[in-house]
């Protein structure tokens, strides 16, 4: 057996050799990980560090079974775009990997017939496939039957206790329960402390997680990065920051990645490189996926001295010379941006991380937390509309009865319908029926773990201890040890100076004031009945495009935004630097009417703000100031989703006789100003009263808006 053995690691070793070159050597727990998904046939879960080699693990194990007889490797994974490159180099190695994604729907018959008759080595799929009733049903259950091996990448998806938790990764659950005794499993990760791991390996089933008595193997390592040079600083503000960035770019080694927390940062950051002569591109979510993947491959090319992503680029991106990563912004937990950091340094001696902390911080974190698993009544009152409707509901024909906005709508639906609550079919979702109980003790447990771990980077910022070890010690690493490489451990920093000049061009980036507000042409689905709305928004009640003085995502006047308008913020009238910016934004406004005459909409919240600044456009602009819409009935709640919102406002606001005489009077455009535009109902409704007064177009003024 011994010998049998030895012959199979030689071939491994080989295997191995063919992928990625002739120096490369199976580690022992790679062998160890290999043995037991092609002799054992078991599951297994491998937590190794960034770069350790994990995907060569389920390669050579994927060539060894395929030798044997075995069906196609099913890989799972978030982020197809971004193993690009781990398939180009499989296909190199002999090892034929397709994929089955959303952005390739025309290909999928062609790959399936490729896996029918026994061509494709390794098929790739994303987690939200799962869930796809076309694909679960008809699909996945022959892939499970006929798989060799069943690969979880990025595992710690499938924990709600991981810092990137994902909904359709719980589908998952299902699958591996149905897979056949024999099939091996691998579930791989490089950010899971000690929690997550043990969730991980429960989820893998197959009895305990300790790796003995037929359980999951755990083969967990150390995490220490030694090529990278961890450090912080410490600046004013956001213009400083920016100055900074700009100034120590050109010092930085090679190519790397600056992230941001939020698309608009992103943006922002990036114009101000390119302004300075870097070549850099932004990327994120929203960004075009033919644009993110030439952003990717000028990368690694080496065409761009940085992407400026928001954690878009969080997993996956294969660049082994990435010489340094920049935090424009601190991530919400130092799982988070262990996982992150660990793009950098895999295959040179040496890679700057260096994280810029800013006071947003905690209010970009907030705002994501908001996005957690909803309160029991918002869930059950889904469930009771499913029930009632008796037919299965689109995500879009639910949402207007539930408050809810569409992405939590659908992460709720799918956690329901992995928990047997709900299920999704052709046409949308439907109740099953089936008893369902709300846990709320463990959501609770999972948002005070979420805060636990947004102290635990507060106090990364501040130690004085070595910062690798205090995140290896986050990811529950029992090897942790001073690293003697970080800024604390050598007592060398990064200086915090930045000339006047360059933080004068950074503000100056960052208070351009600005931004383009589209108007809504569609009113929301589900309101004919009771509003007597439908479709598209009739041209003769429609706003023109509006204005906003900045986003309050935004790193420049989102600060500033952000304070004025919070909940806890005085109402006060606009300070005056804020109203200039306002004038700058007028002033570029390229309007084909001037208006005629300025209106406010009314304000509960902040009458002082919004009457102020609609006085002072007015009398700046030598306008008249023909009123304000008033606010009628209860004050409601802010709503969560289109269909609500526009119910709370159809009947909150009204045009007096005095306002709607100067309406008609004015006999020309008219700029209507409010503090904030959120889900832009409120905009829309004012406008509706407005041109049913007589106004033949308006224009919105705002200062904020979400993003």
């Amino acid at each position: 057996m011994s010998e049998t053995h030895d012959a199979l690691r030689d071939r491994a070793e080989s295997c191995l050799r063919a992928l990625a070159g002739d120096h490369a050597r199976l580690r022992d727990d790679q062998w160890t990980a290999i043995r037991a998904l092609v002799v054992e046939r078991r599951r297994a879960l491998v937590v190794q560090r960034t770069g350790w080699g994990k995907s060569a693990v389920y390669f050579v194990a994927t060539r060894l079974l395929r030798e044997r007889g075995a069906g196609p490797t099913v890989i799972v994974s978030p982020l197809l775009a971004l193993m690009r490159n781990q398939i180009e180099a499989a296909d190199r190695a002999g090892i034929r990997a397709r994929t089955v994604n959303s952005a390739n729907v025309d290909d999928w018959e062609g790959v399936f017939a490729e896996v029918e008759a026994g061509v494709v080595d390794v098929l790739l799929v994303s987690p939200e496939r799962l869930n796809n009733p076309d694909f679960r049903d008809a699909v996945l259950p022959r892939l499970a039957a006929g798989a060799g091996l069943v690969v979880v990448d990025e595992a710690h998806c499938i924990s709600d206790w991981g810092h990137d938790f994902r909904p359709d990764y719980r589908r998952l659950r299902t699958l591996l329960a149905d897979l056949p005794d024999d099939v091996p499993v691998l579930a791989t990760t490089a950010t899971a402390n000690a929690r997550v791991t043990q969730d991980v390996a429960e989820q893998l089933g197959a009895g305990d997680a300790d790796g003995e008595h037929g359980g999951a193997l755990v083969l967990r390592g150390p995490l220490e990065r030694e090529s990278l040079r961890l450090a912080v600083v410490r600046l004013a503000n956001a213009e400083q920051r920016l100055a900074w960035l700009a100034s120590q770019l050109v010092a930085l080694p090679g190519s790397g990645i600056v992230y941001t927390l939020t698309v608009a940062a992103a943006h922002e950051v990036a114009g101000f490189l390119r302004d300075r002569g870097f070549e850099v591109a932004a990327y994120s979510g929203q960004t075009d996926p033919a644009e993110r993947l030439q952003a990717e491959r000028d990368l690694l090319d080496n065409k761009l001295k940085a992407l400026v992503a928001t954690s878009a680029l969080g997993m996956g991106f294969d660049k082994p010379d990435l010489g340094f990563i920049v935090h424009m912004g601190a991530p919400p937990s130092p799982v988070a941006y262990y996982q992150q950091i660990g793009r950098a340094g895999r295959g040179v001696d040496r890679a700057e991380v260096i994280l810029l902390p800013g006071p947003e911080d905690r209010d970009i974190w907030a705002y994501f937390a908001g996005l957690a698993f909803p309160s029991e009544p918002v869930v059950r009152a889904t469930l009771d509309a499913l029930a009632a409707a008796g037919r299965p509901l689109s995500t879009g024909a639910l949402e207007p009865l539930v408050d809810l906005g569409r992405s939590r709508l659908e992460m709720m639906l799918k956690v329901l319908d992995v928990d047997g609550a709900v299920r999704r079919v052709k046409g949308g979702w439907t109740a099953t029926g089936r008893p369902w109980a709300y846990d709320r003790e463990r959501y609770e447990r999972v948002a005070a773990e979420r805060t636990r771990e947004q102290q635990a980077m507060l106090d990364y910022l501040s130690t004085d201890g070595c910062r690798e070890e205090y995140l290896r010690h986050r990811l529950d690493d029992p090897e942790a040890r001073p690293c003697g490489r970080c800024d604390n451990c050598t007592d060398r920093r990064w200086s915090a100076e930045v000339s006047p000049t360059d933080a004068d061009q950074a503000a100056q980036r960052l208070r351009r004031p600005g931004v383009d507000v589209a108007p809504r042409k569609m009113w929301p689905t589900g309101v004919k009945d009771d509003l007597g709305v439908s479709g598209r928004i009739p041209a003769d009640v429609l706003a023109e495009p509006g204005r906003a003085l900045g986003r309050l995502t935004d790193i420049g006047w989102g600060n500033r935004l952000r304070a004025l308008l919070a909940d806890t913020a005085p109402d006060t009238e606009i300070p005056d630097d804020m109203f200039a910016a306002v004038v700058k934004v007028l002033s570029t406004w390229d309007w084909s009417q001037r208006p005629v005459g300025v209106v406010t909409i009314g304000s509960r919240s902040r009458p002082r703000l919004v009457t102020d600044l609609g006085h002072r456009i007015a009398e700046i602009g030598r306008l008249p100031y023909l009123g304000s819409l008033t606010p009628t009935g209860p004050s409601t709640p802010r709503r969560h989703n289109s269909a609500q919102r526009l119910r709370s406002v159809w009947h909150a606001l009204t045009v007096l006789d005095d306002l709607a005489a100067a309406v008609t009077t004015a006999a020309g455009p008219l700029l209507l100003i409010d503090d904030r535009i959120d889900t832009g109902w409120t905009m829309t409704v004012a406008t509706r009263l407005l041109r049913r007064s007589g106004a033949p177009a308006v224009l919105p003024l705002t200062l904020a808006v979400p993003t």
